[in-house]
């Protein structure tokens, strides 16, 4: 049973439902917000959930920033069941190789997405084996798939999530042994804000999308053994 949880990327959409949710199951959540303050949202759950909900500014990019908020968890808990790393950016989505691209977009995308969750997971690494659940979810995409591959652009974010992938695969030939879980998880097609305006021909909300993807921490066993797991939603295995 997960009772102690940490969320990146919680200020807004996904990240903010799946902190929402983990705290209609009575969880405690430590959650690492972009912003500096916490927006609205998030102080109306730290009203509706007292001495539940803790955030922390959190920037995955920058090693001062997670290492600070990081710091500030583990004087808090001595324990994490579950580490959600959900913080990501887009970064382009039309240009190909034909087109001037932008490298150091591109390099950025890369920072949050890929080596954002390392920097995460290395640093609460420590409190995540101390705990019953041992689970680390890295919020993947479908667009990290190799093997299924059909898209001429989006270099940054199917780059950087391939990259997520296979960081999901180091981490659970190492932890494994020790009791680790470890799951890349594509979490649909959702109304988020991640192309500058809302995308509302998505499929699911982000509550649907978060209630969907904490259905799979219920049995993590069900997908994860002597091989890593990348999964959808819904628990339908990818091809990496």
């Amino acid at each position: 049973m997960i009772m102690t949880a940490c969320v990146t990327g919680a200020d807004y959409g996904l990240g903010l439902e799946l902190v929402a949710e983990l705290l209609n199951r009575g969880c405690t959540v430590y959650a690492g917000r972009y912003a500096t303050e916490d927006n609205v949202a998030l102080m109306e759950l730290k009203a509706r959930c007292e001495g539940k909900l803790f955030t922390v500014h959190m920037d995955v990019s920058q090693d001062e920033s997670v290492r600070t908020a990081t710091d500030w968890i583990v004087e808090r808990t001595d324990s994490i069941d579950l580490l959600i790393n959900n913080a990501a950016r887009l970064g382009d989505i039309q240009k190909t190789i034909f087109d001037e691209l932008q490298f150091q977009e591109m390099l950025d995308v890369y920072n949050v997405n890929a080596v954002g969750p390392l920097r995460v997971t290395n640093a609460l690494l420590g409190r995540i084996l101390q705990s019953d659940g041992k689970l680390i979810l890295n919020i993947s995409s479908e667009a990290g798939s190799i093997g299924d591959c059909y898209r001429t652009n989006w270099f940054a974010y199917s780059m950087s999530k391939a990259a997520l992938n296979m960081q999901t695969a180091l981490l659970h030939n190492q932890l494994y042994p020790l009791g680790g879980k470890l799951l890349s998880v594509h979490p649909g097609w959702v109304q988020t804000h991640m192309q500058g305006k809302l995308d509302s021909a998505a499929t699911y909300t982000p509550a649907e999308a978060a209630g969907h993807i904490l259905k799979l921490t219920d049995e993590p066993g069900r997908y994860v053994s002597d091989k890593p797991a990348y999964v959808d939603l819904l628990g339908n295995f990818l091809n990496w």
